[in-house]
């Protein structure tokens, strides 16, 4: 029996995979900070008692990023994009919702996911290792469908939705528990580029576009959270709900500028989808639950290296 996977191992692979590279996350490494806030609609309270869903809108600290560990890695390069936000709670705690352009995750545990990686970095004998790894995990075949048109590059971050792979348990002040998903859905028209169109804009067309966006004024997107049936399973983030669940808009984010006062001076900053408050408690969703680990693995040698 093999030992259980630990995130030094995992981060390894990922590095393995994607370089190692100095002072940066292992995954998403290249991306952009911005600044602005998060005001709840009168839905998220019914819903949850969390502080950042009763009123006022708080402050957030936002990350666009694209799935590679390498921080050269172009735009315009098939990739999932990602969209973090840490909102800064009434009491002076912290809260993350993080959330990928890609809708469902591609196998169910942390373990199969690093076979995955392990097996895309092989170079030449990726050909080979790539079959037997979908043999051993079946739901790679059936989350393609959804996750390859995913990785086509966007025209920009703002014109792409974000999928919050997980599921989490909400808990109402009524004490009325639901299971939910969420997506991010931006207020800017959806479009994407052909791959041919996107190699012609620069490398860096997205960190860039996203700088002319603002100057136009705020980037913002709908906070919706799909509700959970008795049957859905809340611990497999492979396996979509079906399109019929309902679905509740529980607020909205507003981006309105860059942020330059973070990640300078030794500052670490982490998003991380584990970091939750009061009313809202994490499933039995094994890859979400391993991501504490990992992301501590990947913050000390961040620290340790720049």
């Amino acid at each position: 029996m093999s030992a259980p996977l630990s995130a030094a191992d995992a981060i390894d692979a990922v590095n393995a995979a994607n370089g190692s590279h100095a002072g940066h996350r292992a995954l998403h490494a290249k991306g952009t900070l911005l600044q602005g806030t998060f005001t709840p609609t009168p839905a998220a309270a019914e819903l949850t008692s969390a502080a950042h869903m009763q009123g006022p809108a708080v402050p957030v600290t936002f990350r666009f990023s694209n799935g590679s560990g390498n921080p050269r890695h172009p735009d315009y390069a098939p990739d999932p994009r990602g969209l973090a936000c840490k909102l800064y709670l009434p009491d002076g705690s912290r809260t993350d919702v993080v959330a990928v352009t890609t809708p469902v995750f591609p196998v169910s545990t942390p373990e199969a996911f690093i076979e995955l990686i392990r097996a895309q970095g092989a170079g030449p004998a990726a050909a080979v290792r790539l079959p037997l790894v979908i043999a051993r995990h079946p739901s790679i075949l059936r989350t393609m469908p959804a996750t390859l048109p995913s990785l086509r590059p966007p025209a920009g971050y703002n014109t792409v939705r974000y999928h919050g792979i997980h599921a989490f348990r909400w808990t109402s002040a009524a004490g009325l528990t639901s299971g939910v998903r969420y997506r991010l859905l931006p207020e800017d028209r959806e479009a994407h580029l052909s791959p041919r169109a996107a190699r012609g804009r620069s490398r860096d067309y997205l960190q860039e576009g996203i700088r002319e966006r603002l100057k136009q004024g705020p980037v913002a997107f709908l906070y919706e959270v799909q509700i959970a049936a008795p049957s859905d399973r809340l611990e497999d983030p492979s396996v979509a709900w079906p399109g019929s669940r309902r679905r509740v808009t529980v607020g909205r984010f507003e981006i309105t500028g860059l942020e330059t006062g973070r990640e300078t001076a030794g500052d670490v900053l982490v998003f991380d989808p584990t970091r939750v408050t009061s009313g809202i408690e994490l499933s039995d969703d094994p890859v979400l639950r391993f991501r504490r680990d990992a992301y501590s693995e990947s913050v000390a040698r961040r620290v340790a290296s720049g």
